[in-house]
C-alpha cells in the first residue's frame, strides 16, 4: 500500500512538472533532449518530464533605451546622443537558438550602430534632418537583428547635449539671423513706403489742388489737438499771397468802375 502511495505521489510530480501555461504574447521553444522540436502555445501545454524543456519568448514591443555617448561628427564636433530603439521577436527559433543573449545583443549593436552612422553627418545636417538619420539607424540595426529573429520597429534621437561653447556659438548665429531678417523686413517697408510716396507725388503733380486739399485737411486734424502753434507749409502761403493778390487787384478795378 506504501509503494502505491509512492508510485502516485510521483505521477502527480511529474504531470504538474508537463503543465505549463503559455500567454497570449508568449511562445514556448521546446527542446527534446536537447534537440529543437517545435514552437508551443499560447495556452496550456505538456511536456514530457526530464525529456523536454521549454524555453519561453516574449513577443510584444520592447523598448529598449539606447545610453548616452560621446560621438565625433563628421565636421569634429564632440557631442553626447541619446536615442531609443523598439523591437519585437518575429523568430521564437532564432532568437532562442541562434543567439544566446538576444536582448542583451540588440543592445549592444544599437550602440554601435548610432555611433558609426551619427559620426558620416556633420552637425547641421544631425539637426535638420534628423529622421532621415533615425531611418538610416533602423535600417542598419534591422539588418544585424534579422538573423536573431528580432525586428526593429523605429529608432529615435531623443537627447542631443552640445559643448557649452558651440551652445553659445549657435545662440549668436541665430540672433545675428533674426537681425538680419529685422533689417530686410524694415528695408522692404521703407521700399513700399516709398513707391506708395511717389506715386502719390505724381498723382499730386497733376493735380495741383490735391494739395492744397490735403495742407487744409491735415490742418483740421492739427486743431483738433488744440495746439497753439501751427506751421504752414510756405505752398500754402504762396497760395494764400496770390489769393491776396487777386483779392486786392479786383477791389482796385471795382473802386476805378
Amino acid at each position: 500500500m506504501t509503494y502505491i502511495w509512492i508510485v502516485v505521489v510521483i505521477v502527480i510530480i511529474l504531470l504538474a512538472m508537463s503543465l505549463k501555461v503559455v500567454k497570449q504574447y508568449e511562445r514556448g521553444v521546446i527542446f527534446f533532449l536537447g534537440k529543437f522540436t517545435g514552437i508551443r502555445g499560447p495556452g496550456l501545454i505538456i511536456l514530457i518530464p526530464i525529456f523536454e524543456q521549454m524555453n519561453r519568448v516574449n513577443l510584444r514591443t520592447i523598448t529598449m533605451d539606447i545610453p548616452s555617448q560621446k560621438i565625433i561628427t563628421k565636421d569634429n564636433v564632440s557631442i553626447d546622443i541619446a536615442a531609443v530603439a523598439y523591437y519585437h521577436i518575429i523568430d521564437p527559433e532564432k532568437a532562442v537558438v541562434a543567439i544566446e543573449n538576444v536582448y542583451q545583443a540588440v543592445n549592444q549593436i544599437s550602440q554601435t550602430t548610432v555611433r558609426n552612422v551619427v559620426g558620416r553627418f556633420s552637425l547641421d545636417q544631425l539637426l535638420s534632418q534628423t529622421a532621415d538619420i533615425n531611418e538610416q539607424i533602423k535600417t542598419v540595426i534591422d539588418t544585424h537583428t534579422e538573423p536573431w529573429g528580432a525586428q526593429v520597429t523605429a529608432v529615435e534621437i531623443k537627447d542631443i547635449t552640445l559643448p557649452d561653447n558651440m551652445q553659445r556659438a549657435m545662440a549668436k548665429e541665430a540672433e545675428a539671423e533674426r537681425e538680419r531678417r529685422a533689417k530686410i523686413v524694415a528695408a522692404e517697408g521703407e521700399f513700399q513706403a516709398a513707391v506708395k510716396l511717389g506715386e502719390a507725388a505724381d498723382i499730386i503733380s497733376a493735380h495741383p489742388v490735391a494739395l492744397q486739399l490735403r495742407t487744409l485737411q491735415t490742418m483740421a486734424e492739427i486743431s483738433v489737438e488744440k495746439n497753439s502753434t501751427i506751421i504752414f507749409p510756405a505752398q500754402f502761403m504762396t497760395t494764400v499771397a496770390d489769393a491776396v493778390k487777386t483779392i486786392g487787384a479786383d477791389s482796385i478795378k471795382n473802386l476805378i468802375k
